[in-house]
């Protein structure tokens, strides 16, 4: 059976938020869409089983890392990472190019061979060039690709800035060109431009020449105020293109999202709903919740009792309390999977409100609140 080519709709709009549908042979993913981060081909002490029942439709998978650990090689050998984790849905794979900007003290930047990377693991040296990012990415046999970009720390630096966005333009002609055609996969730009207006619309304008399958907002979530993050998508919401999707990196609370959606985009990822999880806090309908905290010891209420999905009403706050103080494994795992869901319920009902065009109210009922 022939697979189906990679494609994306807008369903609704209202204003700019806009409820659109991501088609891939490996299925197909209701925007906007927040995708779990499973770094090393794991969402952190969640099966995948369960990250399917929270209503995700497709995770993200970290290149750098997994080229560090196994090695793209082991991951190939059985077909690729849906194969080596078990996992059935879509996977969107990173570039590395944060790893540049996280990791810089371990790397260097050199515009013909890449980033020249010291392994954080063992100091092993890898070059990470924009045709051998596209390398491994096929290699790991992902569905959604990204380029190769730099990733600028936040600074007011103009012309660093400045030369940043030029190095990724020119890296993004070259991931385009190492990742040929293939219509079943898609290969996504990557904005950037740090919080200046002129730089940010001259890397999208020049990146559409290129002509990508997506386009992503990078360099934000370094630093910047949310105000600063909005104020960046408020320049570039309508001159985005409208028939790809719009992807904002690494962003953020659900706030940030309710806020980012108004602003036209489509898609996100970020650690923090699993690594709060993990530390004991949980998001809920109500705001956030520290579970660690005293005044939870006698409550006997469950953490979110508008939660829909999972029955994970059935463990009290005073329970979870009990877990995380003496450092038992179940609290970690009960809360990872109840922020994704939480995730998941804040996604599902933002595509309502669009569809039912009552979106304003909903993003001002609680973009204060969450």
């Amino acid at each position: 059976m022939a697979l189906k080519d990679f494609a994306f709709k807008v369903l609704n709009k209202d204003n700019f938020a806009r409820r659109g549908l991501i088609e891939t042979h490996r299925g197909n993913i209701q925007t906007p869409a927040f995708m779990p981060v499973g770094t090393q081909a794991t969402v952190k002490a969640c099966k995948i089983e369960d990250i399917v029942k929270t209503g995700s439709e497709i995770i993200l998978s970290n290149t750098y890392h997994l080229m560090i650990r196994p090695g793209v090689e082991r991951i190939e050998r059985v077909g690729g990472l849906h194969n080596f984790m078990n996992c059935n849905l879509p996977i969107l794979t990173d570039s590395g190019g944060f790893q540049v900007m996280s990791l810089s003290k371990l790397n260097k930047i050199d515009k013909e061979k890449g980033a020249i990377f010291n392994s954080h693991v063992d100091g092993k040296k890898f070059v990470l060039s924009p045709e051998e990012s596209i390398r491994i990415q096929l290699g790991l046999n992902s569905d959604i690709l990204m380029i190769m970009d730099e990733c600028p720390k936040n600074t007011n630096n103009y012309d660093l800035i400045k030369d940043s966005m030029k190095l990724s333009l020119y890296w993004a002609e070259r991931s385009k060109k190492a990742f040929g055609l293939n219509p079943h996969k898609a290969l996504f730009g990557i904005i950037q431009g740090g919080l200046f207006k002129d730089l940010r619309k001259e890397s999208l304008n020049e990146l559409v020449k290129i002509d990508f399958d997506g386009y992503a907002v990078g360099g934000l979530a370094v630093g910047e105020t949310q105000k600063e993050m909005f104020d960046v998508l408020d320049n570039l919401k309508e001159i985005l293109p409208d028939k790809k999707p719009h992807y904002l990196m690494g962003v953020g609370t659900p706030s940030d999202i309710l806020g980012a959606v108004k602003r036209g985009i489509d898609m996100f990822d970020c650690v923090l709903p699993t690594r709060s999880g993990r530390t004991g806090l949980a998001f809920t309908w109500n705001g956030r919740v520290n579970i660690r905290n005293n005044k939870y010891q006698n409550d006997d209420s469950p953490l979110d009792s508008n939660v829909k999905n999972l029955d994970l009403c059935k463990y009290s706050k005073n329970y979870l309390n009990h877990l995380f103080n003496t450092n038992e494994i179940l609290g970690s795992m009960i809360l990872t999977l109840h922020n994704i869901n939480f995730y998941q319920e804040l996604m599902s009902t933002i595509r309502e409100n669009i569809d039912n065009g009552t979106f304003n109210e909903f993003h001002d009922k609680y973009i204060d609140k969450l």
